[in-house]
């Protein structure tokens, strides 16, 4: 397999998270993470330009094969839920905008597939992280949503990375039919 840079994205309009992977075959290397504070801006539309605008720039510094994006999970406040939906698609048209392919994962499958539990904690799935990518204690950052971005860019990993070597199977039978010594006869 070649190398591949996956862009991982946890958008907000508060705080925007990512999270930058290498992968050679089956190898993810953390490159970088780190947050878009927005809280000081007050202009819900000057947000979306400086998301807009930091995404193009990671793109441009990194070059980037794909974009990984945490889909907006459905909350009772429709306001807070449009504003996020916002902001996802800002990040999403520069990426657009590049020609990168776009993958979304909902919040439930990231956490799923970095902690093996949906339900996990920002914290849980920073451990998970920290642990998996070899990252030292002083390159994590704080708010957590930097890693909330690298989570995505790392579950696109594993959703997408099957070792050349890996066999698909459709059935036991089939699995019986091509390993026929790994099973005992009666």
């Amino acid at each position: 397999m070649k190398e591949r840079i996956i862009l991982g994205i946890d958008p907000g309009t508060t705080v925007m998270g990512y999270g930058l992977i290498k992968v050679n075959g089956n190898d993810p290397e953390l490159i970088v993470m780190g947050v878009l504070l927005l809280s000081k801006e007050k202009d819900h539309y000057l947000k979306l330009r400086r998301i807009f605008e930091r995404v193009l720039g990671l793109i441009e510094q990194y070059h980037p094969d794909e974009l990984a994006i945490e889909a907006p999970f459905f909350g009772k406040n429709v306001q807070s839920m449009l504003k996020l939906g916002r902001a996802q698609g800002v990040a999403m048209a520069a990426a657009l905008y590049r020609e990168i392919p776009i993958t979304e994962y909902a919040p439930l499958k990231i956490k799923m597939s970095i902690t093996g539990n949906g339900k996990a904690t920002k914290e849980q799935v920073a451990d998970m992280l920290q642990r998996y990518l070899k990252i030292p204690q002083d390159k994590m950052i704080s708010p957590l949503d930097a890693t909330d971005g690298l989570a995505a860019a790392v579950c696109h990993f594993f959703q997408t990375n099957r070792p050349q070597s890996e066999k698909k199977y459709n059935s036991w039978q089939d699995y019986i039919s091509q390993h026929p010594d790994a099973v005992k006869k009666r």
